[in-house]
């Protein structure tokens, strides 16, 4: 009964401490796609990821009711940093659903321009005034939004005559901040902090701190490990704490509650009850303890021993690589060996594939001839009007002219380009499609078909898989080359392929880019098949690996060639676009379909 009491107690204190209007509530998953829109088209760091902020302590004095709940003493703001632009979860400050809604493209253009006060440092007042002049004077479209968003907000500050002197004094300042952007220079000082501003970034962004490992160079790593909600955490390593000293300084029953800091000896918590507790903690406090234990998990997956790896074609190739940070190509920075499968036998096509293979085969051998009007001829089936009409014209005019190529001819026409088809064969390829299939046995099936189709169409074309263990080790196999042709070889690498490593996606490309341009054909595409985006061990993840592999791209581009990108990853929205562009990439939402859609989207995309 007490217990029952105690929640009810509980629950009726925070709905009367709670300020929120859930009626009006709007979330970020809602609000994701028209964000990074704002966020991208008012000139904002493509390459940044959308993504929600945690809550963090404000300072500021709270309410008699959010005391006695123990709530409203956090809150979440926006704020960006080299690789997100965070936002709240969830919006629900004002009344009307209207009103959160502006405060997501607000907050989005603010941030947008964000990226000219960032080797600027000014005070969390004076920056903010800023960034608010500058959006309104850019783009005075959003003025009366603006205006709207600060007379909302303007009736959710603390009356001035409820604080005393130098907190009034500081509320003021901040109101007439809001009021006339540019009008305050500094902001009064206050024994508490002032109440949160919606409108603007905010104060102190957490600073965040890798917990990862670094590479070989000594480079922080730039991934964090986020969890399932994408929220940020503040992380700090700290030194471990003996177990065997000292005494118990706390009740039994408080034995397995979480505190500011958790002695584990592993990244990840096993007891589900924790972890909604974590969720609400603002710094996750983490030791490395130097002790053996019985069993460990290693992520780090070792090179196989030489008699049993693959076949090293030939020595290593130097590949540059793109450092974003910099904007700089580091030289000879990747190691790249070219494999050969080792225990690759010629066999015939799997059965369970004959039917599609046949129906595929059927419809590109229809391409193989493709019949074409050929004009401007010296002789032909039929008169070339246009060409006839500009040779009356100038003849008419006085100007001699020769009586050539004024016909045209209805006649067969070789298809005039080159493939190369660049698979992803990580070691998140060993994940399950369905009860029968991995993605790695989906992935092979593609292959299989793709080869028939194009085989069966005379295209030239290659096909190529590759992994990664850092920058030192990027194996890129061998399936087909341009000049093999397709057969029981091939086929058996083809089933000889296994899921691998990591995926640092910007070397291989290089590669597969320069194995490309040696085709001397009208169209040139490059086709990737992906599972999810780059990353590996070291340094190459997030931001850092999208803008290599980016660059990787725009170099290809640069080349005369055309990439386009076919995945299965359903979160591939949120970084093709950066990557590909609009219109160069597709997601195939079933995996079980990639097998029978890659040929018919490469018949798209050659325009057959």
């Amino acid at each position: 009964m007490e217990e029952f009491v105690g929640k009810l107690w509980h629950k009726l204190i925070s709905r009367a401490a709670d300020q929120c209007h859930d009626d009006a509530a709007v979330t970020l998953d809602e609000m994701r796609t028209a964000v990074g829109v704002m966020f991208r088209a008012l000139g904002g760091d493509g390459g940044l990821r959308v993504e929600t902020a945690q809550a963090t302590e404000h300072g500021a004095r709270r309410r008699w009711l959010q005391r006695v709940a123990g709530s409203g003493s956090s809150v979440e703001l926006a704020w960006r940093d080299g690789e997100t632009l965070r936002l709240p979860a969830r919006i629900a400050v004002f009344a009307k659903r209207s009103l959160n809604r502006d405060l997501y493209l607000w907050l989005a253009a603010l941030a947008a321009t964000a990226d000219d006060e960032r080797n600027l440092p000014r005070p969390w007042l004076a920056r903010n005034q800023v960034l608010t002049r500058r959006v309104l004077k850019r783009y005075p479209g959003l003025r009366m939004r603006y205006e709207r968003l600060c007379s909302a907000q303007l009736g959710l500050r603390p009356p001035l005559s409820t604080l005393g002197d130098d907190e009034a004094a500081q509320e003021q300042s901040i109101q007439q901040a809001l009021r006339d952007p540019g009008s305050v220079a500094t902001l009064p000082p206050a024994p508490q902090a002032p109440q949160p501003v919606y409108l603007w970034l905010h104060p102190s962004p957490p600073v965040q701190q890798a917990v990862g490992g670094s590479d070989d160079d000594g480079e922080e790593a730039d991934g964090m490990t986020r969890n399932q909600e994408t929220r940020k955490r503040h992380g700090e390593r700290v030194d471990a704490t003996e177990r065997e000293a000292g005494m118990i300084a706390l009740r039994m029953e408080n034995m397995l509650t979480w505190g500011e800091f958790v002695n584990v000896n592993r990244e990840t918590e096993e007891d589900e009850d924790g972890s909604s507790v974590a969720a609400e903690m603002e710094t996750l406090s983490i030791t490395r303890n130097k002790r053996t234990v019985a069993s460990r998990l290693r992520f780090d997956l070792d090179l196989p021993a030489s008699e049993y790896d693959d076949h090293q074609l030939e020595g290593d190739i130097l590949l540059p690589e793109w450092d974003y940070r910099r904007r700089a190509l580091r030289p000879n920075y990747c190691h790249l060996q070219p494999m050969l499968a080792r225990d690759a036998m010629a066999q015939d096509l799997p059965p369970h594939l004959h039917r599609t293979a046949r129906h595929l085969r059927r419809q590109f051998e229809a391409l193989t001839q493709n019949r074409t009007w050929l004009r401007a001829q010296p002789d032909g089936s039929e008169m070339d009007l246009s060409a006839w009409l500009d040779f009356a014209v100038a003849r008419h005019g006085g100007h001699p002219i020769r009586e050539q190529g004024l016909y045209r001819d209805f006649r067969n026409n070789q298809r005039d380009l080159a493939c190369l088809l660049l698979a992803d064969l990580s070691l998140s390829t060993d994940a399950a499609v369905n009860n029968e299939q991995k993605i790695i046995d989906v992935i092979r099936d593609s292959l299989f078909l793709f080869a028939e189709a194009l085989s069966a169409a005379g295209d030239r074309f290659a096909m190529y898989g590759f992994s990664s263990r850092k920058r030192e080790h990027i194996r890129f196999h061998t399936l087909k080359g341009f000049e093999e042709r397709y057969d029981g070889a091939v086929r058996g690498r083809i089933q000889a392929i296994r899921p691998g490593y990591y995926t640092r996606m910007g070397a291989a490309l290089r590669q597969a880019s320069r194995l490309l341009e040696t085709q001397h054909a009208g169209r040139q595409l490059l086709l990737l098949l992906t599972d999810g985006k780059p990353n590996d061990l070291d340094h190459y993840e997030g931001r850092y690996g999208i803008e290599d592999t980016r660059q990787a791209l725009h170099e290809a581009r640069q080349d005369g060639l055309y990439p386009f990108c076919v995945t299965i990853d359903q979160k591939a929205g949120d970084y093709l676009p950066h990557l590909f562009g609009p219109g160069n990439y597709v997601v195939i939402r079933r995996p079980d379909e990639l097998p029978s859609q890659l040929p018919l989207l490469y018949a798209r995309l050659t325009g057959t």
